[in-house]
């Protein structure tokens, strides 16, 4: 990054980045995020603050049936595509009622998962037609709910079979015909500790379990093969590899199995995590839906019909986290401290735990000066700062700091998995509590609705889980 001969902070964005963009541009030197003027926001709820802008989540979810729609007819591909949403990115009603917006399935993880579905159905925002796909490693309470499910006249419940006893239980306690899935254990990385994904059957196993536990059931059919490749939908050889073996495995098995007619190919559509961000959607959609198809016209077996599991996608681009600079330290000759007022192994975990990066920008006076600077958060921690590499280079530049004008900066695409990490509404990092919480809407006239979701957590409520 060059930061020579740029006056202020609105230059260096412009000549360094593509800017503005879809969701980000200025106005009158204060950022826009959506159509929404972040500092109007600023100054009606205070920060720290996160926000959900709701419509996102609708745009996300229509842009990739329609990728894939468009994929399907420009190869004349036989089969269909259905998305699901994968609720452990984010449990929120407000995410759920936004998604079931959208004529999509869902997919479950964990026992908990249960009760959301079966509130949802209560409220009437589902029907018992709708198709949930069960994944995940599945204890006794899990299974038990699954079955409950389906005895209960839930006619679309596909539990995916993740290792070879987990039948067993389906066989005592579902009473009704079923649908199965079974998950492939995919091959991980070149450069990961491990060989093989811990979740899943082995492929060498697959055609096995079916003609011994599955084939000439009288209840159970198998519908469904599904897979996920740990590092997402990328253009590399090991995703494009992975791809490849696992439908040749669906080939071989439909050749034995022919009530086997979906592919749940997983989640991993990327989103945008800085603003030098590019990945071609378009490209990636149709070649996953050419490749499967050349694979299956080769093996000779009809083409299965298309499930993909987006998380992230759905639902972190809807998301952001304003912080105010709160006071600057030079600590020395070179290494200048914004602090924030609250904490990223409170607000922003990923940042933390695995150095996720975001997009972050400056809210307000972008026509300022900059400083290169670290950006840390006020707990006790060596570890609560953010770092960010870009360009090979982990230098973040900011508007300069001014007592007298307060300074505002934002992380955006924060949506997905930071509550459920952080532990939501319960014992933070040092105690500092969660933010306040918005959601904004679109009013139907160009403009927006904002709501308050959740205040800031109280010192009472972490006292009471404190046994205080």
């Amino acid at each position: 990054m060059s930061s020579s001969h740029m006056n202020n902070y609105q230059e260096f964005i412009e000549n360094n980045f593509i800017f503005p963009q879809d969701e980000f541009e200025v106005d009158n030197n204060q950022l826009i995020f959506n159509d929404v003027p972040i500092m109007d926001l600023i100054k009606k709820y205070g920060t720290p603050l996160k926000l959900t802008y709701l419509p996102k989540i609708s745009q996300n979810i229509q842009r990739s049936k329609k990728l894939f729609n468009v994929g399907i007819a420009k190869v004349d591909y036989k089969g269909s595509y259905h998305y699901c949403y994968c609720t452990k990115s984010s449990h929120f009603s407000f995410v759920l009622d936004e998604v079931l917006k959208n004529e999509v399935y869902l997919e479950t993880s964990s026992a908990f998962d249960i009760p959301i579905i079966k509130t949802l159905h209560q409220n009437g925002k589902i029907s018992k037609d709708i198709t949930l796909i069960c994944n995940g490693y599945k204890r006794p309470n899990y299974q038990q709910a699954i079955a409950d499910l389906v005895n209960d006249g839930w006619n679309n419940v596909i539990p995916i079979l993740d290792n070879l006893d987990e039948i067993n239980h389906y066989e005592k306690s579902i009473k009704k015909n079923c649908n199965l899935g079974i998950r492939i254990a995919c091959a991980e990385e070149p450069d990961n500790e491990f060989y093989t994904a811990r979740l899943g059957v082995r492929a060498s196993e697959i055609v096995n379990l079916y003609q011994q536990r599955i084939k000439g059931s009288k209840r159970f059919k198998l519908k469904m093969l599904h897979f996920f490749i740990n590092t997402g939908i990328k253009d590399n050889p090991y995703y494009w590899n992975e791809l490849s073996k696992n439908i040749r495995i669906y080939c071989a098995l439909k050749k034995v199995c022919p009530e086997l007619d979906s592919i749940d190919i997983g989640g991993g559509f990327p989103i945008k995590t800085s603003l030098s961000f590019k990945y071609d959607y378009e490209f990636m959609a149709e070649h996953i839906v050419k490749t499967i198809k050349e694979i299956c016209n080769d093996e000779g077996v009809d083409e299965p019909n298309i499930y993909t599991e987006f998380g992230s996608y759905t639902v972190g681009e809807s998301g952001a986290i304003i912080y105010s600079v709160i006071d600057t330290k030079l600590q020395n000759d070179n290494e200048l401290w914004y602090m924030i007022d609250s904490s990223f192994i409170t607000t922003l975990p990923d940042t933390w735990g695995i150095k996720q990066q975001f997009v972050f920008l400056a809210i307000n006076n972008w026509d300022k000066p900059f400083d290169t600077v670290n950006l840390g958060g006020i707990t006790c921690d060596g570890e609560d700062f953010y770092n960010y590499e870009e360009k090979d280079n982990n230098q973040i530049f900011l508007p300069k700091y001014d007592k007298k004008n307060p300074l505002y900066i934002g992380f955006f695409h924060t949506g997905a998995y930071q509550e459920s990490i952080g532990g939501y509404g319960g014992i933070q990092h040092c105690l500092i509590p969660a933010p306040k919480h918005i959601l904004i809407d679109k009013d139907g006239e160009g403009g927006y609705t904002t709501k308050l979701f959740a205040k800031e957590q109280s010192a009472k409520s972490m006292m009471n889980i404190l046994g205080y």
